[in-house]
């Protein structure tokens, strides 16, 4: 159950009805979203077969952030999770700061997911978008209010359809590597050969991995969930492992895959299911309909992706709130332990993104994405800022079952990589944009962060204690 970082009598408290099945599943199809089907052909146009190279590192700073993420939350579950760990190991302001930079972020990301599953399932059926984004708004809003397990559920049977597509992919994508599918021959790395690893240098690489940097989000819906299973520590111990393995299983084997099969000319930015170069890859083993097939698909990773923020956004204004650094009136919670008005608040969000996405959906879709922007990075380095100075008070409390490894060299690591990373950002455009909008946020709700505490009599900088028991 949620810990807050402020003890408080008679606190309002989540359910806890997430199996281990649940939040296992979750870890393995967290990072499984429509970007990974869509934009995996951008990263590789830009840097051929070395787009491998750049998923590497990005999947490196994923596991990386999801193990600090799992020795801090097996110890400390809570339903603020990185927020409250950042309160306990900065300070109050680092835990409104991320708290409120998260739940923003979440919340704009919701008006992308719904705008791009309507687009699909309106063509399919020749309605207006609107139409389809309101049903699936009212119907995923129902299933986050009547219990956490309704929404362990359909995330559970949302991963477990993206887990089978994937490994039915590898496993075609490899018979058709060796030519033993009817019909084709021995492909091997003739494409490969032909383009060179490194088409275009080092340059190539690390315009990949901006594309590709933060295809990982959404793994820390995992720690924030883990708050509220049966079996926090033994669920989230296992939810780190199977993401630790599979990440790189998944992401390395589509994208080896692809560009063992697909010419280098031949990929690029794909902006229907039928450009995707997993469509291609599977029409090339003669699979009839496999357009409509993936855009299933897609429309899946989407609608799954916006279950999954309706719960995060709402756990972390519950947070925030139980928290006193949000209205008091999103602790509420019914007798199944459900933070019905955080989640009413997400609702009814999501609705003005319908609005929006009626009026035009195709701008909706990138001010959404756009918005988002670097915020990941801003979460991702208070992770490790939190871990590395937590980890000393942690040993010294509880037994950690599952331990950053290296620590800290690793966490210093990461933090370099980081700053790399933003470095690289400033050098694009587009890039550019998101991260200044992200540095603009965190200015923003930094004093908002000291203008809060100051009203409340409180020290900005004082870190909230670590709880007696979880």
């Amino acid at each position: 159950m949620s810990t807050p970082a402020h003890d408080t009598e008679a606190a309002p408290q989540l359910g806890s009805g997430l199996k281990v099945r649940h939040l296992t599943m979750m870890g393995l199809g967290s990072t499984i979203g429509a970007g990974l089907f869509l934009g995996t052909g951008v990263a590789i146009q830009v840097a051929g077969p070395s787009a491998l190279v750049a998923y590497i590192l990005a999947g490196i700073m994923a596991i990386l952030i999801m193990q600090m993420l799992g020795e801090m939350g097996t110890v400390i579950p809570a339903s603020g999770s990185f927020s409250e760990y950042a309160e306990h190991a900065i300070g109050r302001w680092a835990g409104f700061t991320q708290g409120w930079i998260y739940w923003l972020a979440t919340v704009a990301v919701l008006g992308a997911e719904i705008t791009g599953a309507s687009a699909f399932v309106a063509a399919w059926f020749n309605v207006s978008p609107w139409i389809p984004a309101l049903i699936f708004v009212l119907f995923f809003g129902l299933v986050n209010l009547l219990r956490v397990r309704a929404f362990g559920e359909f995330e559970f049977w949302f991963a477990f359809v993206k887990v089978a597509v994937l490994v039915a992919f590898l496993v075609i994508g490899v018979l058709l590597v060796f030519g033993l599918l009817p019909g084709n021959s021995f492909i091997g790395l003739h494409n490969v050969q032909e383009s060179g690893f490194t088409p275009n240098g080092v340059a190539g690489i690390a315009s990949a991995l901006l594309a590709v940097a933060f295809a990982f989000g959404g793994i820390e819906v995992v720690a924030i969930a883990s708050a509220e299973s049966e079996d926090p520590k033994k669920s989230l111990v296992n939810a780190v492992r199977s993401t630790i393995t599979r990440v790189f299983v998944f992401y390395l084997g589509s994208v080896a895959i692809i560009t063992l099969l697909l010419p280098y000319s031949e990929i690029g930015a794909a902006d229907s299911a039928a450009d995707s170069p997993f469509t291609k890859v599977l029409a090339l083993a003669g699979i009839p309909g496999v357009v409509t097939f993936m855009e299933v698909v897609i429309t899946l990773a989407l609608l799954s992706a916006f279950n999954a923020q309706i719960y995060a956004s709402s756990r972390m204004m519950f947070s925030l709130a139980q928290r006193h650094d949000a209205p008091s009136i999103f602790t509420k919670v019914n007798h199944r332990g459900v933070p019905t008005a955080a989640i009413t608040l997400s609702i009814i969000l999501s609705l003005i993104m319908v609005v929006l996405n009626y009026i035009d959906a195709a701008a909706v879709l990138t001010f959404m994405l756009n918005a988002a922007g670097a915020s990941l990075l801003i979460v991702w380095v208070f992770i490790t800022v939190s871990e590395l100075r937590l980890r000393p008070r942690l040993e010294q409390k509880y037994d950690l079952p599952i331990r950053m490894w290296a620590h800290p060299y690793l966490n210093w690591a990461a933090l370099v990589a980081f700053v790399l990373l933003a470095i690289l950002m400033l050098s694009d455009a587009s890039a550019r944009v998101q991260l200044i909008s992200a540095a603009v946020m965190f200015a923003i709700l930094f004093v908002s962060s000291l203008v809060n505490s100051r009203a409340r009599g409180l020290n900005p900088w004082e870190k909230a204690p670590l709880p007696e028991h979880v």
